[in-house]
């Protein structure tokens, strides 16, 4: 059914209330945690839900955990009734729409941990520093967090594996499903849930592409036409990267450096080119195992992530 309004929560405790009477009457929960600004990528992870429980929430919450201070939170896009409408267009709807103001509102000062030295106007930018009140329990994986994106944005899987681990606690899913467009963050929330043994079954979803083959990503706004044609570098070399693969070019240092001057040529700065092991994310010299190639590089101010499962 089309066009179902699904009930909008932004209390925690309503939302726990919400999920304990679901379970009481015997429904499975599936959560699908976003930012908003939704696109197909998203709803094709509300679909995955729809297949494994049967009712479905969708957080919406731009999470300042996971920004450092020079970083884009102030000008991540939003539209949040833009948002409602969309979920409302997926056969089946989903049944809540989790949209809290502030996670880490605990009553003072509204929660923020602030920075005075990353205060624009007296709006908050990021959650990461520290003036000793607020938030400050984090959660950490210690060794997958620190390659690929790891590298350039050292607060960035902490903030995440943090505001997931607060949405378990709050919604309590039988289901979590992430997609594996966040390579990375998908094998992170795994290993998360695994470790600190959570009844949570988490299932990585499909990149989403759209026609021109640029995987789909709420940044892809900010890119002018021309930085969107040259963009489309990355998901033409990996591909090529791939056929080259599978036809028995092995040498990860080849086929990294093949790709990133395929991505230099059109104007694009590489942040990494990565060939590793799916799930251990340990980098790898040849594939002689199932592999994944993970990118993240700038075109004009946006970064963007890519990435192609190899298996040989």
């Amino acid at each position: 059914m089309a066009n179902k309004e699904p009930l909008i929560i932004t209390d925690k405790d309503e939302m726990r209330k919400w999920s304990r009477s679901a379970r009481a009457q015997g429904k499975s929960i599936g959560l699908v945690p976003t930012m908003g600004y939704l696109h197909e990528g998203h709803l094709s992870l509300i679909q995955q839900s729809h297949i494994h429980t049967n009712l479905t929430v969708v957080s919406i919450y731009v999470n300042p955990g996971q920004f450092s201070p020079n970083e884009d939170l102030s000008t991540y896009p939003s539209d949040f009734q833009g948002d409602i409408q969309k979920l409302k267009s997926i056969p089946g709807g989903v049944d809540v729409v989790f949209h809290p103001h502030n996670l880490y509102d605990y009553g003072k000062n509204e929660g923020f941990v602030k920075n005075s030295e990353h205060e624009e106007g007296g709006k908050i930018v990021s959650c990461v520093e520290n003036s000793g009140i607020g938030h400050e329990t984090w959660v950490k994986i210690e060794r997958l967090e620190n390659g690929l994106c790891g590298k350039s944005r050292p607060v960035f899987f902490r903030g995440v594996a943090t505001i997931v681990t607060k949405l378990f606690n709050i919604v309590d899913p039988d289901v979590a499903v992430f997609g594996k467009k966040d390579y990375q963050q998908w094998r992170i929330i795994q290993r998360m849930v695994r470790d600190l043994d959570f009844g949570i079954k988490v299932i990585g979803a499909e990149l989403v592409r759209d026609d021109d083959g640029l995987a789909k990503s709420s940044r892809n706004v900010h890119l002018s036409p021309e930085e969107r044609e040259k963009a489309l570098s990355i998901s033409k070399s990996l591909y090529n990267a791939k056929f080259a693969a599978e036809n028995g070019q092995v040498d990860c240092k080849e086929l990294r450096d093949t790709v990133i001057r395929a991505i230099q040529e059109a104007g694009g700065k590489v942040d990494y080119a990565e060939i590793v092991e799916q799930e251990s994310l340990e980098s790898m010299k040849e594939i002689k195992r199932p592999a994944v190639f993970c990118i993240a590089a700038w075109f004009g101010k946006v970064r963007l992530l890519d990435n192609m499962e190899i298996n040989v």
